[in-house]
């Protein structure tokens, strides 16, 4: 039944819009396949790629943290939860209308002491890279969402008014450090005054400290690459072939030491100066009794 509904009112819009002699508006978006149908359960409708970072930065902005505000332009709403993420819904009959997320909450962007942005990264896919957006805080009489624009290909901007930043100090990074991390930015900044550290030496140890305090994300380390070596043979003819390797290794230790002049010993004390005893297995004395292979200089 709701399927005819919908059809029929594609239909009425299609039919005012040829008599009225106007064109409709589609608008060119990734398709969502209808997934921001009101029939599909709101979880099923947008997937995140990552999850969103703790509530971090100034503590009076934390109250802003399980809220969110809606902005509406043309036939597009836009909502802004802080700390969590920005979406972005087309309002429109079609039935794969845009329904999406435009940000994660990441990190906050500092600039000479100052909180100046919070960045909302890893959205849905757009092209080659993720859409993300950056949404600046502005002194209002109310909290709300004033502004939307695409400066940059699938790179938002939002203008997010709240009395809580109106105060001149409500936006220093400083002030909300824990005290150690405040003397350590003494230091760094004195390092700097003297001298003693370049000013990309400075902003690194800034940089890092800002991570240290959860301001900003910090990077990923590569994953370590796992050992292809194994302590266990996989087939008889892998075990077959680590033998052969050891031994020619072996032969050629013992080729060295021979042509050097120098003597290699067993643990019985059998000194050998030539190959021609053939291959036999090497020990070496090690400080905790261990047996291995044993060079003795003359």
């Amino acid at each position: 039944m709701e399927c005819v509904y919908l059809n029929l009112c594609l239909y009425l819009t299609a039919l005012v819009a040829v008599t009225s002699g106007g064109k409709m508006k589609i608008v060119e978006e990734p398709n969502t396949f209808g997934l921001n149908n009101q029939l599909v359960p709101q979880n099923s409708r947008l997937q995140a790629k990552i999850s969103p970072s703790p509530v971090s930065g100034p503590p009076h902005l934390h109250r802003l943290a399980g809220k969110c505000y809606n902005y509406i332009e043309d036939i597009y709403k836009y909502v802004f939860c802080p700390f969590h993420n920005v979406t972005q819904h087309e309002q429109s009959f079609r039935w794969n209308a845009y329904s999406g997320i435009l940000g994660i909450w990441q990190e906050w962007e500092i600039q000479n002491n100052t909180f100046t942005g919070m960045w909302m990264r890893e959205g849905d896919s757009c092209g080659n890279k993720n859409r993300q957006t950056k949404v600046l805080l502005v002194c209002g009489n109310s909290s709300k969402l004033v502004s939307v624009s695409e400066p940059q290909t699938c790179v938002y901007s939002l203008i997010f008014e709240t009395p809580l930043v109106c105060h001149s100090h409500s936006l220093l990074v400083y002030p909300v450090l824990s005290e150690m991390l405040q003397k350590e930015w003494d230091e760094i900044a004195q390092a700097r005054y003297e001298d003693l550290i370049t000013e990309q030496g400075h902003n690194k140890l800034l940089k890092e400290l800002f991570e240290e305090a959860g301001f900003l994300r910090k990077a990923q380390q590569p994953k370590a690459e796992k050992s292809t070596t194994s302590l266990t043979h996989q087939s008889l003819q892998q075990c077959t072939q680590e033998f052969v390797n050891q031994r020619a290794e072996i032969e050629r230790l013992r080729s060295l030491l021979t042509q050097h002049n120098i003597s290699y010993q067993m643990k019985t004390g059998e000194t050998y100066r030539t190959r021609d005893q053939g291959p036999s297995p090497f020990r070496v004395q090690h400080p905790r009794g261990d047996t291995g292979f044993m060079a003795d200089l003359h």
